[in-house]
């Protein structure tokens, strides 16, 4: 069984691809930095709307345990750190924590 942590954040148009560079070269970083037990990745998608930009983030884990040793016991707690919250317009407060029951390829 795995985990997929779910978090939606909006900016602006003009913020995105600031947003997206500090992703890239901040946020996922720091992430991974943490070498936390049972994290596997993390999938980032961006979708250009009317008058903002939505990311989506998702987090897979390999059990909600190494979730919560990714954000202690408040768990659904977002994880937005300061220099991302600037850029964005806002956010989910919580993330959404599914668990994968089945993978297809073909």
């Amino acid at each position: 069984m795995a985990i997929k942590r779910v978090w939606h954040g909006w900016t602006t148009k003009e913020n995105a691809d600031n947003y997206q560079n500090i992703l890239h070269k901040e946020v996922l970083p720091s992430i991974e930095e943490k070498k936390i037990r049972g994290y596997k990745k993390i999938e980032v998608l961006r979708i250009e709307l009317e008058d903002e930009v939505e990311f989506v983030t998702i987090m897979t884990f390999d059990s909600l345990r190494n979730v919560i040793d990714f954000q202690g016991e408040n768990y659904k707690k977002c994880y937005v750190p300061d220099v991302a919250q600037k850029v964005l317009k806002r956010w989910d407060q919580e993330s959404t924590h599914y668990e994968l029951i089945e993978t297809r390829k073909y």
